[in-house]
């Protein structure tokens, strides 16, 4: 079998059905293009999804591998329960598991919104800044305006206690987007490129609101009908589903990078 560059992991392929290879690829994709537009935050956070055709597996990431280094066999496959249902041998030196606080999150998600594929949180310093804001997110240009009616999670510690998850549930609610207070962001998606556009757009909104409040100037109202008519423009029912158009091409951006993300 071959061997990943440097950490030496056995490709799981032949270990998986091709469905869940397909998502294996996109969700190390995935990793792959958090870290290159700075979104990352070492070994860090999470980027979940679910295995296609199972009713209780998601695929995250093995805690203490940098987003950089991560690979579709590298992934580990775990269920709601937290138990692991498959991991690649990482050797005698890495004894990588599951990050605990992914998993509550994460997992909380996955049971309570079947119609979603891919869960994703960060703590980027403008995510971080935002969520710090009493104001929260303000829909001060277009970007932003996608959010207009983003969830917010109140700060309850680090996420370790499941019972946490069923206030991560009901705050979500039915958006694709939330930001956890004094925490960071969380984006989902009904599959991998449709939370990867999202929490992209969602981390522009944020530079751009602390670059527009950095200036101390009269921030520009926008008019609450307008607000709303740009937030429906944004919607499902009115436009082609996210991720459709640009997760090729994004696709093409790393194979020239390193195409080592679907080994």
């Amino acid at each position: 079998m071959a061997e990943l560059a440097d950490l030496g992991i056995a490709s799981m392929r032949s270990r998986c059905s091709e469905a869940e290879w397909e998502a294996r690829v996109d969700l190390a994709a995935c990793y792959r293009l958090i870290e290159f537009y700075g979104m990352a935050d070492m070994a860090a956070n999470h980027i979940s999804a679910r295995v296609p055709g199972e009713e209780n597996a998601f695929l995250i990431n093995a805690y203490g591998l940098l987003y950089e280094e991560i690979t579709a066999s590298s992934l580990i496959k775990i269920n709601a329960d937290g138990e692991i249902l498959s991991a690649p041998d990482f050797g005698p030196d890495l004894k990588y598991g599951v990050n605990r606080a992914g998993f509550v999150i994460h997992s909380a998600i996955h049971q309570a919104r079947h119609e979603l594929s891919c869960v994703i949180h960060t703590h980027t310093w403008p995510g971080m800044a935002v969520s710090a804001l009493e104001c929260g997110l303000l829909p001060l240009a277009q970007t932003s305006m996608r959010f207009v009616n983003i969830s917010y999670h109140d700060y309850q510690g680090v996420v370790l206690d499941e019972a946490e998850q069923a206030s991560l549930v009901a705050d979500l609610g039915g958006n694709n987007a939330m930001i956890l207070r004094n925490h960071g962001l969380l984006t989902v998606g009904r599959t991998i490129p449709e939370a990867f556009n999202a929490m992209h757009r969602l981390e522009l909104s944020c530079k751009l609101q602390l670059a527009a409040m950095a200036c101390n100037s009269p921030l520009n109202p926008v008019p609450r009908d307008v607000l709303d008519k740009t937030y429906m423009n944004y919607q499902p029912q009115t436009r082609r589903p996210y991720g459709v158009m640009e997760w090729p091409a994004l696709l093409r951006k790393l194979d020239r990078i390193d195409p080592s993300y679907r080994l």
